[in-house]
Order: C-alpha cells, then structure tokens, then sequence
C-alpha cells in the first residue's frame, strides 16, 4: 500500500507526537447522536492511546444507535448525559482533550462548557467544513471520506500503522463504511480503499461486521420506516425537494431508539429529480434536521445560514427551536427561495 502519511505536514504529527507524549489522562470527545465515523474514529484513537499506555477515556454526550453497541471498548466510554458527575471529574482530571468528528464546541451541547473551561490542550481530528474555533492543534480535511480515514493516517504518520490490532481495524472500518455509505460516496480518492485493504489483512472480516451493522434492524425500526415513507414524507416537485418528519407521537408508537432512524433521509434523495432532502426529527425542546443534497447545492451552507448548524457541501445538520410545524413551514419558504439553485444544481 502506497505511504500517505506525506498527507500530515510532519509539523502537525510532531505536535500531535508531543501533545500525547506529554499527557497521561486523555480525553476523546465526539458529536452529540454519534454515528458509526464518532464512535469508530473515538474508539479506534482510544485503542491505540491504550496501547501506548495512556488512561484515556471516550466520552460521547448522550446515548448512541444500538447496532454499535458491539464496537471494541464501546463499554468503556462514558455517556455523559447518564453520568454528568464522573464526567465533570474526568475533565478536571484530564491533560488533554482530543476532538473527533465536530469542530465546533456546540455540537457536544452540555460538553461545551467543560470545553470552553479547560484550560490545556485541546486536539482536532475531523473531515468538517470551516472550524469555528481555533484547537492547540488540528488534522482537518474535508477531502477525507471520514474522520477514522485521518485516525489511521495519524497513526501511520506517527510510524505506529504495524501497532493496528484487530480491535483498532474493526472500529476504523465502521467508521469509514458509514460515512461512505458502504463507499457508494466521499471516496474521491482511492485512500479508503487501500486502508480497507491493509485492514483486511490485519484480520478483519468485512462480511460479518456488515451484517452487524445493516442486518441486525428491529421490528418496530422497520415498521417505523414504513409508516414514514408512506404517511409522513412529502415531495416538492416544482422545487426538487422532499422531506420526512418524525414526531414524538410516532416515536411513542414504534418504540423509537436512538438511532432508528439513522440513513431515513436518504430514502428522500433517491426519488428520481430530487436534489435535496430533509428529515425532521422532534424532540422535547428541539428539532433536528438533516439536510442531504446532490450535485452543486451545499446543505452545508443552508444548515449554517438558517439552522444553526453546519457539516459537509452534501451532507449537513442543524437544529431548529420552533415548533414541528412552525419549522417544516419556515423550511418551506427558504427552499422557495434556493428555487434557482435547486433547478440549476448539477
């Protein structure tokens, strides 16, 4: 496999080499609803920080989708939301913070404050659009499929790649296999693919972990798809749009987990003319949305624009604090007025 370790200016590895070197109590934070690339990157640093002797610790700010629950070392990380106090020790404790799959400080909610308080390093590894803070020090590329991609350009660029066990493959595959959307996008270059390889040959069994992942769906998750797509989704035509929402009430009725509805927006995007989509998702306080696009039209730039939120050109989130309704209507009168985008995105 070709070196790509030249991908990491030399300056930012030995930061990242002296930054760990010097810490012995290490935080690993990522997003708040952590997907497959969050825990996988997380996990997989963790690993590595384990084997290099350090007490390191993934912290994740509330709880994640079920068909992760078999990740390697998942059942050490602590879930903020259910143990703020040990968490709130852990960052006093702590010397250093490193970031994975955010690079901003209010995707991590309550986590924020023990952020913005912490008064030694903090690291970024992550693939997102414009930081909106400045870290001790960052690996941040938008080009890369995922942030387990850069984990393991990381390791290998701090001449560690032949320390990747079995545990450390299986959690970076995860990660890079669900951002990629089983490599069907953001694998403009070939890398993904030659770590996949290199992991393979550590062990991996690539089959069995995609079953774990996409075969293991409860009941009520596909019901709860069916019901969705059937009573709850609506298609603007005239502006190439479509979007899903999901209320607290249809949650009640089929036992609603974190994460079942995980990938439901991209049911929208595949109807044939449609360039963006949206999935809503009603909380207690809040409704989550996210925003999926084809071609030329940037979610990324909507989400920051009119939902507090940010991510990639084709794949972002935000939030709203409307009502349900009140924000599928607002979300109605900013696509009007993205009309002449949508039509010309390619």
């Amino acid at each position: 496999m070709a070196n790509y370790s030249q991908s990491i200016p030399v300056s930012v590895l030995e930061k990242f080499r002296q930054y760990i070197e010097q810490a012995q109590n290490i935080i690993l934070i990522s997003h708040t609803n952590p997907d497959g690339d969050a825990l996988g990157s997380s996990l997989g640093l963790w690993h590595y920080l384990m084997i290099l002797g350090k007490n390191a610790t993934v912290i994740v700010p509330n709880k994640f989708p079920s068909f992760l629950n078999w990740l390697p070392g998942l059942d050490q990380a602590l879930i903020y939301e259910q143990d703020e106090k040990r968490g709130t020790q852990l960052f006093k404790e702590a010397d250093l913070i490193i970031c994975l799959d955010f690079n901003a400080f209010h995707r991590v909610e309550r986590l924020e404050k023990h952020l913005i308080s912490f008064k030694k390093p903090i690291l970024l590894i992550d693939h997102h659009l414009e930081p909106d803070v400045t870290f001790d020090a960052s690996i941040s590329y938008v080009e890369s499929s995922s942030t387990s991609e850069l984990v393991f350009d990381l390791i290998d660029g701090l001449g560690d790649k032949e320390k990747i066990n079995l545990d450390i493959a299986k959690c970076l595959y995860v990660g890079i296999m669900t951002d990629t959307g089983s490599f069907s996008y953001s694998c403009r270059h070939s890398r993904p693919f030659d770590i996949t390889g290199f992991l393979v040959d550590k062990g991996l069994d690539v089959q069995s972990i995609n079953v774990l992942v996409y075969s293991t769906q409860s009941e009520d998750r596909l019901r709860l798809l069916g019901h969705l797509l059937s009573k709850r989704m609506v298609v603007m035509q005239e502006y190439n749009t479509a979007y899903i929402w999901l209320s607290l009430s249809d949650q009640e009725r089929f036992n609603y987990r974190p994460g079942d509805a995980e990938g439901f927006v991209n049911y929208a995007l595949t109807i044939e003319g449609i360039k963006l989509a949206a999935f809503f998702t009603e909380r207690k306080d809040v409704v989550r949305i996210s925003l999926r696009s084809k071609g030329d039209f940037s979610v990324n730039d909507m989400a920051r624009r009119h939902f507090e939120g940010g991510g990639h050109k084709n794949a972002a989130g935000g939030n709203s604090f409307l009502s349900l309704r009140g924000t599928i209507l607002r979300f109605r009168k900013i696509v009007e007025v993205y009309e002449k985008f949508l039509h010309n995105s390619i």
